[in-house]
């Protein structure tokens, strides 16, 4: 599985539609067209959408955008789309991992659970499955053999009860071609995708992670922070490097203070695109200090801030709706 920042020869998303999650839908796509846009600035874009959403999804997005019908359930093309790879020729191939809505919390999922294969089909590459049920949102690599996952997600009841650890590693290195899985705890309080490492972590350069901290003793989950900092310190890749640690802020200070809320405050939720970042704006002073954090972390790439009110509000940010392809050869 090559690594984020490698170049891409489009970007895949899925048009919201499950009314349970968008209390406001309008609102709602019209953040996805928002992000669809500041991708498109950088790279091609494919929109999946359902058949009687095409017309609609036309209109607000415009003629730049190409749309694929297919009968999803829902809108998080990291988390359903299929998880592309290449080998040693170039050659794309992919992944479609199982998929039950993040363990079953939603309901149908039978749709988004056939996406990953259709969008295989329609990019014209092999196809391989795993039983395993993963998201995209819980793995994190650096192309080079190096695969960050957490405790919180895979090996939960509510989706592998049958599989050990060891054995989900297993099928992570074999299916993913990585030679190394660092595990983080994750986070066992955040409910809807059971902490999701691209919430957590995320791999930004060959022995460089970004990982989300905060030193407010007020924050209610100061302690999931430490504890994942704390499993990432010392750690080394699989080539061998001492990973570098740089820490972010979130975005805690607008949330109510109640744990459990959907609401997703995490600026490691970003997405890297061909020579741009596509990052989250909240409205808050800490967008100045990750715009700076993300600059340095990747020179030479745009900075691209885009409000995601509505998606932030649904539980998710910017890396969970986006899904790369990469570029053959």
């Amino acid at each position: 599985m090559p690594a984020e920042w490698e170049d891409h020869a489009r970007t895949w998303m899925m048009w919201p539609c499950r009314e349970v999650v968008w209390p406001d839908m309008e609102a709602t796509r019209r953040n996805y067209r928002d992000v669809a846009h500041a991708i498109r600035d950088f790279e091609p874009l494919t929109m999946v959408v359902r058949p009687e959403d095409r017309d609609g999804a036309r209109n607000l997005l415009g003629s730049d955008i190409e749309l694929m019908e297919h009968p999803i359930d829902d809108s998080w093309a990291r988390d359903a789309g299929p998880n592309f790879l290449k080998n040693d020729k170039g050659e794309l191939a992919g992944l479609a991992f199982e998929f039950n809505a993040w363990g079953g919390k939603y309901d149908p999922y039978d749709g988004d659970n056939e996406v990953a294969e259709a969008i295989l089909d329609a990019t014209g590459v092999k196809a391989f499955t795993s039983k395993l049920i993963a998201e995209g949102g819980g793995l994190s690599v650096d192309g080079e053999g190096t695969l960050i996952t957490t405790e919180s997600c895979f090996p939960n009841a509510n989706r592998n009860p049958d599989w050990t650890r060891d054995q989900i590693e297993e099928e992570l290195m074999n299916t993913l071609g990585v030679e190394k899985v660092i595990w983080l705890p994750g986070n066992v309080e955040e409910t809807e995708t059971d902490g999701h490492v691209d919430g957590v972590a995320g791999v930004a350069a060959p022995g460089v992670v970004l990982v989300q901290s905060n030193e407010d003793t007020d924050h209610y989950w100061r302690h999931i922070h430490d504890a994942n900092v704390a499993a990432l310190e010392g750690q080394a890749d699989a080539k061998g490097r001492e990973i570098k640690l740089i820490k972010m802020p979130d975005a805690w200070t607008l949330q109510t203070g109640v744990e459990g809320e959907e609401f997703c405050d995490s600026y490691v939720n970003f997405y890297i695109c061909n020579g741009g970042v596509i990052m989250p704006h909240y409205g808050i002073r800490e967008d100045g200090m990750v715009a700076e954090i993300l600059q340095d972390a990747f020179p030479g790439r745009r900075i691209s801030q885009v409000p995601i009110p509505d998606i932030a509000g649904g539980g998710g940010g910017i890396h969970c709706i986006t899904q790369q392809e990469p570029v053959a050869g």
